[in-house]
C-alpha cells in the first residue's frame, strides 16, 4: 500500500511540475477570457460552465462573439468544427498512448488541449510508473488552472471596468511558451521545425484563413513517414 502511494505521489509531483509553464500560460489567458465575457454582459456562471463543460480556448474566445452575435446553432457547430479541427489529428496520434487508460479514458479524450497534447505525446518523466495517471494528472491540473483563472477574470471585470482591446493575444503568446519550453526540453527538434515549415508554406498557398487544416495533413504525414523510415530501419 505504502508503495504503490509513493508511485502515485511521484506521478502527482512530476505531473504537476510539468503543468507549470502551462499554469504560467493559461493564468493569463483564462482571466482575459473571463474579463472578455464579463464584457458582453455574461456572468460568472458563464464563466465557470463554458470551462467546465467546453474548455476549449480558443473556441471559447470566438464563442462569446457567437453569443453575443446571437448567430444560428449550425453556424456554431461549424465554427467551433473549423476551429478545433486539429484536434481529431491529436486524437489519432494519442490512440496508443492513451490505450487500456480504463476509467480515466474519457475525461483524458475530453482534455485534450494543445498544451495537454505537448506534454503528454511523449513519454512521462523518469520515476514515474504510472503512466496513464500521469497524463490524467496533466490533464487535470490545465483544465483546474482554466476553470479557476475564467472565474477570476469574470470577478474582476464586475469590480474593474477593463479595455479588452488585445486580450485575444494571449492565445498566440501562450502557444509561443509551450513551443519554446518543448523546444528547450527535447533534443529532437525534427517535429518542431517540421511544424514551423509546413504552416509557412501553407500558409503562402492558402491564406490565413484556411491554411490550418492542410498544415495539420502534412505535419501529420510527414511525421507518420519518418516514424516508419524509424521502424524500419531498427527492424533492419
Amino acid at each position: 500500500m505504502f508503495l504503490k502511494k509513493s508511485k502515485n505521489s511521484e506521478a502527482l509531483k512530476k505531473a504537476f511540475i510539468a503543468s507549470l509553464p502551462v499554469m504560467a500560460g493559461y493564468s493569463v489567458l483564462s482571466i482575459g477570457f473571463g474579463i472578455l465575457l464579463n464584457s458582453k454582459g455574461f456572468g460568472v456562471g458563464w464563466a465557470l460552465a463554458m470551462s467546465v463543460f467546453i474548455y476549449a480556448g480558443s473556441m471559447q474566445y470566438l464563442a462569446v462573439e457567437l453569443l453575443a452575435g446571437g448567430v444560428s446553432l449550425i453556424t456554431a457547430a461549424l465554427t467551433a468544427l473549423m476551429v478545433n479541427a486539429r484536434h481529431l489529428f491529436y486524437g489519432v496520434s494519442m490512440i496508443e498512448r492513451y490505450k487500456n487508460a480504463g476509467k480515466k479514458k474519457p475525461y483524458m479524450i475530453f482534455a485534450l488541449t494543445d498544451e495537454v497534447f505537448s506534454l503528454c505525446c511523449g513519454e512521462p518523466p523518469a520515476g514515474v510508473e504510472n503512466k496513464h495517471l500521469y497524463y490524467f494528472l496533466v490533464s487535470l491540473f490545465n483544465q483546474c488552472y482554466w476553470v479557476i483563472g475564467s472565474v477570476i477574470g469574470s470577478l474582476i471585470g464586475n469590480i474593474i471596468p477593463f479595455s479588452t482591446e488585445g486580450i485575444d493575444f494571449a492565445l498566440t503568446a501562450l502557444f509561443v511558451t509551450v513551443f519554446i519550453d518543448q523546444w528547450r526540453n527535447t533534443d529532437n527538434h525534427k517535429p518542431a521545425i517540421t511544424g514551423i515549415l509546413a504552416s509557412a508554406v501553407c500558409l503562402l498557398i492558402f491564406g490565413a484563413d484556411n491554411f490550418l487544416i492542410p498544415a495539420m495533413l502534412v505535419i501529420i504525414i510527414v511525421l507518420s513517414l519518418g516514424y516508419r523510415r524509424k521502424e524500419s530501419g531498427q527492424n533492419a
